[in-house]
């Protein structure tokens, strides 16, 4: 069981242009904060900052390997219109500080020295972000392991993490291959131009993939990507617990993002009587089964409760169901598994029967 995730104050080291509109960002973790932050590859931070007189909520991925000791990197890709990427990429600067979330995530398969798998990712734009991480901490931790990238990018000007992913290539032979799908390319060969489709990526898997090694898959960066590439693993009849999928936004517009969720025909209408334990204490509040989700209440009720995209795609607001009925109305976050034990985003969460106990210290 971990410790619910809090905020701490965290001093940035240093800030390195990556590209044009991309910034990696060192965070010194203090020793005392050590354990707190330490993190699994593939994991992300959550940051809360203030632009405007707002507070903004948002997650990046890290890019560091947990071998780095007291050191901490995240990429942040400017996006357009984005106000809190606006602001770190043209504004942070080393000595700044930053309150920081501690790492949270289950974009990661656990390594072992005895492991003998090839892994196979799939990445555009940012989407590097927890890749590199991925990539760096499984050549390390498991020698007999081989790691294949295709990364999607515009041109090579946009290409994050370039001469990161050159240096890897040299220090690990041909245990690491990095295939670059360029959208404005020019290269000899098609199947590196233009975008990642479902077509290419089977074409890219069936040339470069030809072993008998265990694979894993692992997909990160926009929502088309995304699902082309899935779809192109299903074709190629890849069983779906070796997919492992990384969304960065949930796939729904904004306005949709909090759809009323329809009450079944018996089931609880009313006002639940909701108890929150967060740090061993516990808090009452009411919450109706047709109203807001468990989390909007909590916060409305002034409770120090974690969260950051409320858009169900991270896991910051994860708490378990000890007593009650419940049921979400979106979950691109938890696995089946982890919902089966009970687990829910409680962004999502609403009450269906007469009385609910979340719990945030079971995260």
């Amino acid at each position: 069981m971990q410790k619910m995730a809090r905020f701490h104050t965290l001093e940035v080291a240093d800030v390195k242009r990556e590209t044009e509109d991309a910034i990696s960002i060192g965070l010194q973790i203090p020793q005392d904060l050590r354990e707190d932050f330490r993190f699994i590859h593939g994991q992300y931070l959550t940051l809360k900052l203030e632009v405007d007189g707002e507070e903004l909520r948002r997650s990046y991925s890290i890019c560091s390997s947990p071998f780095e000791e007291g050191r901490l990197r995240i990429a942040v890709k400017r996006v357009h219109g984005g106000r809190a990427s606006s602001k770190l990429v043209e504004q942070l600067k080393a000595g700044d500080t930053l309150e920081v979330m501690t790492p949270m995530g289950n974009f990661y398969t656990l390594c072992d020295a005895a492991h003998e798998k090839h892994y196979v990712a799939f990445a555009a734009g940012s989407g590097i972000t927890p890749i590199l991480s991925i990539l760096m901490t499984t050549l390390r931790s498991e020698p007999k392991s081989r790691f294949t990238l295709f990364y999607g990018n515009t041109d090579q000007d946009r290409i994050i993490f370039r001469q990161k992913l050159e240096e890897l290539k040299a220090q690990h032979g041909d245990r690491l291959q990095v295939h670059h799908i360029l959208s404005q390319g020019s290269d000899e060969d098609m199947l590196f131009n233009g975008r990642i489709t479902t077509d290419k990526a089977v074409q890219l898997m069936k040339r470069f993939l030809t072993d008998d090694l265990h694979k894993e898959y692992f997909i990160c960066g926009p929502e088309q990507m995304m699902v082309n590439v899935s779809e192109a693993l299903e074709k190629l009849g890849v069983e779906k617990k070796r997919i492992h999928v990384e969304l960065f936004t949930s796939p729904v517009t904004e306005a949709a993002k909090k759809p009323p969720v329809p009450v079944g025909e018996g089931a609880f209408t009313g006002t639940a009587d909701v108890t929150v334990i967060i740090d061993g204490r516990e808090h009452a509040i009411q919450v109706s089964a047709e109203g807001d989700a468990v989390l909007d209440v909590a916060l409305d009720a002034g409770l120090d409760v974690p969260f950051a995209c409320k858009g169900a795609v991270c896991c910051t607001c994860k708490a378990r169901i000890v007593e009650g009925q419940v049921e979400m109305a979106m979950n691109y976050a938890l696995t089946d598994d982890e919902v089966e034990d009970g687990y829910v985003l409680t962004c999502q969460t609403h009450p269906r029967s007469a009385k609910v106990v979340v719990d945030y210290d079971q995260h």
